[in-house]
């Protein structure tokens, strides 16, 4: 099954809070209320630097991508 890249969830444990998940390599889940994040891999402490900004350049993806799915529900 081919999923795509972001999705759209939600959860009534945590009624205000609208997350996204990313579904490729580095996987994670994004709480778009709390910018808090779930990641799903492991990551070297000498990839930091190359994790913080790929992980700056995937919250921009996922927010417009949040943007774009309530857009197309209006």
């Amino acid at each position: 099954m081919k999923l795509p890249r972001f999705i759209l969830g939600d959860n009534t444990d945590y009624p205000e809070s609208i997350f996204i998940i990313h579904t490729e390599f580095p996987r994670f889940i994004i709480d778009l209320k709390t910018d808090d994040i779930e990641w799903f891999e492991d990551f070297d402490v000498e990839n930091e630097e190359e994790l913080v900004e790929e992980t700056n350049n995937l919250i921009k993806e996922a927010s417009e991508f949040y943007d774009r799915e309530v857009d197309r529900y209006q």
